[in-house]
């Protein structure tokens, strides 16, 4: 099938690189020429697992192909939307420029038949905003979230959990249309790998599609936010975190993961998202019904102050001129993407406290010194321990969570504190190596 993806960002790269692995004849748009070049010479504009042998092997078969110009559209049978939609600047709601701007520039290469598929994560109520503008060309609109982990996003892409699809419903029989029912059939065939395997193939009306992508961010936000809350109160109690929810994840209502107390969330995604969410309530008059989600977001941030003031405790108040390593500056593994990132937050922090802070990370160091020139950026992770006063764990790669012995970090670093902002160290080995360990919500 020949598909459109306008928007070759993040989601927009993996998802066109990812439907011509899977046989489809893709063309990506986009309006940033750097971006199109280095796309169209197989190179990723970001770090993912994976996509750059993708990008490679759809170019060379000749079923992948980047441009500037939304007229090369013209004659695919889905248009996939997957633009950003940020924050706005100075509020919490999402800004839909990028989206009305794809749109109105697609319009005109619309044909009767045509079926356009959101992937944006947009607030509920845009979709219908967008159909009638669409359904005036005689194509159809759809809303096909996303469901991307960075770090996995190829594979949640061509293997996904679940496939999501909202369209136009009979409002009397409360089942799709005659146009719903003939673009959920088409999705299916785009699809038709992971709905062969046996990937639920969820066909719901178009509200519902958005309301699925942020409520599912919302619901994890709010799980690592109540084990964070408990975290705080471990803190006060002499409890433990780590073991509270090794407990309470084995009930099979729970479960563990999500609920590893740290540093709590960041990227371009969950805080924005809920943020979003909350800002799309109160315009409906509903903002009661998720006004958790602002203490969620409170206590997120709450625990990049704690972070902060470990390091600080640990040296009796200041950190004045102390030499201070920071682990990690993405906000999760796997990832360049320093969007929100908790670890570039908590760097610049105790910068601003008069510490020598130098970071390392296997991937985002370039992003973090084009946005915090300030710093100082040390791609080797030996180098950086090097005449350290202290660690601090912000970023859980492997090769500061599992590759990094205490005895090792013992030969390079001068002090002996570690703050392990992800509870991902052996609190026990690093002890009996010699150092001082703080954990988030640990003893």
């Amino acid at each position: 099938m020949r598909l459109s993806v306008i928007g070759c960002g993040y989601l927009g790269a993996v998802h066109a690189a990812a439907m011509a692995s899977i046989g489809h004849d893709v063309v990506g748009v986009d309006v940033d020429p750097r971006k199109i070049d280095a796309l169209s010479r197989g190179q990723a504009p970001f770090f993912e697992p994976d996509l750059q042998d993708l990008l490679t092997a759809g170019i060379e078969s000749g079923r992948l192909r980047f441009t500037a110009d939304i007229a090369e559209a013209s004659g695919a049978a889905v248009h996939f939307i997957a633009v950003g939609t940020p924050q706005q600047s100075g509020g919490d709601a999402a800004d839909l420029t990028y989206v009305h701007g794809s749109i109105d520039a697609l319009l005109p290469h619309l044909r009767p038949g045509d079926i356009v598929a959101g992937k944006s994560t947009v607030p509920v109520g845009t979709a219908a905003e967008l159909a009638p503008r669409i359904e005036a060309t005689g194509a159809t609109l759809v809303w096909n979230p996303e469901f991307l982990r960075e770090g996995w996003a190829v594979q949640d892409t061509i293997e996904p959990d679940r496939l999501v699809v909202g369209v136009s419903m009979n409002s009397t029989a409360g089942l799709p249309d005659a146009d719903g029912e003939r673009a959920s059939e088409v999705l299916r065939q785009v699809y038709h790998p992971a709905v062969a395997a046996g990937t639920p193939f969820i066909v719901t009306d178009l509200a519902t599609a958005e309301l699925v992508k942020v409520a599912a961010n919302a619901f994890l936000a709010t799980k690592i936010s109540f084990i964070n809350a408990m975290a705080e109160i471990a803190e006060v109690t002499g409890a433990d975190v780590t073991q509270l929810a090794d407990a309470i994840g084995h009930d099979a209502r729970i479960g563990r993961r999500f609920l590893g107390a740290g540093i709590g969330f960041g990227g371009g995604c969950l805080p924005k998202d809920i943020r979003a969410f909350s800002a799309r309530a109160e315009e409906l008059g509903r903002g009661e019904s998720v006004a958790f989600l602002r203490e969620v977001d409170a206590i997120n941030m709450r625990r990049r102050d704690r972070a902060v003031d470990l390091v600080v405790d640990a040296f009796g108040g200041s950190v004045f001129k102390k030499n201070i390593t920071v682990l990690g500056a993405a906000f999760k593994p796997h990832s360049d993407d320093i969007r929100d990132s908790p670890a570039l937050d908590v760097a610049v922090r105790l910068h601003g406290l008069g510490a020598w802070v130098t970071i390392t990370d296997p991937a985002a160091l370039e992003n973090a010194q084009r946005l915090h020139p300030q710093l100082n950026y040390v791609a080797d992770r030996d180098e950086a321990i090097r005449g350290a006063d202290a660690l601090i764990l912000v970023t859980e790669w492997d090769e500061y969570r599992r590759e990094l012995s205490p005895e090792h970090a013992s030969t390079l670093a001068t002090g002996r504190v570690v703050v392990d902002g992800r509870n991902g160290l052996d609190a026990s080995a690093w002890r009996a190596a010699g150092w001082t360990y703080y954990g988030m919500g640990r003893p």
